[in-house]
């Protein structure tokens, strides 16, 4: 296509442009101020992504690369990408949830700085046909230059990398992580984080609408289509899990503590279920 196509602002919505997909069984995305599309056919299992030249794709695209598309195809199988983080210890994690300055970035480095695993950070995949289990997609870690400063990361990853479009220091998840990335972590709780100013950390139940509000909205927003059904998984999520603020200290060893010790003492899920909770 030598010019590529594009929608008027006073026409264009985007949640109106998905609709119209989907009436014709299509899935798909237009960011306007780049003349950006994807559209999807999640029954031929087909992308086409139109861009103005091969380096024109919006800013987050790199660090979560198609995001849109396997968003949309996870869902065709009853899966859903998650705009979370995650902490585990033993195959068995946490799911951390907010919106943007919560801490939940900086609790992951932490705990990975600290002996934790994770699956990742900005986007991770949930599958809810056994449990809750989340699995890696993406490997980048993003951290603000005060966050940066304060976990000790220039010391190990060095300053003079270019920060991202947010100004925000950019790495990968195994340049930092005490082992490599596992495969899936078995989910036994949702943390809603906090950053309370106090000396020390603590985790108090909070209820599942205030765990669903901290969860579904940026999930819903930054995935194109989907909205219903995205809605009705969150709220599936919420109802097979406890709910938790995480109330963060000041020092990332004893967060990453506070989270482990957690995972010891939180039971598995066939004690839940034994315990009728």
């Amino acid at each position: 296509m030598p010019v590529p196509a594009s929608w008027g602002d006073a026409h264009f919505t985007e949640h109106g442009f998905a609709q119209r997909l989907a009436e014709a069984g299509l899935r798909g995305h237009h960011y306007h101020d780049l003349d950006f599309w994807q559209v999807y056919d999640p029954d031929r299992r087909i992308g086409v992504q139109l861009m103005r030249s091969p380096d024109a794709f919006p800013p987050w695209e790199q660090g979560a690369p198609l995001r849109a598309f396997l968003h949309w195809e996870y869902a065709a199988r009853g899966m859903r990408l998650a705009h979370a983080g995650t902490l585990g210890l033993d195959g068995k994690g946490v799911l951390l949830a907010g919106a943007g300055g919560a801490g939940k970035s900086g609790t992951v480095v932490a705990g990975l700085l600290n002996g934790l695993d994770s699956v990742g950070d900005d986007y991770v995949l949930i599958d809810l046909s056994g449990g809750v289990t989340a699995r890696p997609l993406f490997s980048i870690l993003k951290q603000d230059q005060p966050g940066f400063a304060r976990l000790g990361l220039g010391r190990r990853l060095g300053t003079d990398r270019p920060l991202n479009w947010q100004g925000k220091h950019a790495f990968h998840i195994n340049e930092i992580a005490p082992r490599p990335v596992r495969a899936s972590l078995d989910i036994s709780a949702l943390m809603v984080p906090h950053i309370s100013g106090g000396k020390t950390s603590s985790i108090a139940p909070i209820s599942r609408k205030d765990a669903l509000i901290a969860l579904a909205p940026s999930g819903i927003a930054q995935m194109p289509g989907e909205r219903e059904s995205g809605f009705r998984f969150f709220s599936d999520l919420t109802r097979l899990l406890p709910c938790y603020r995480l109330y963060l200290g000041t020092h990332p060893k004893e967060i990453a503590d506070t989270i482990a010790d957690f995972l010891a003492r939180a039971p598995d899920e066939a004690e839940r279920d034994h315990a009728g909770l």
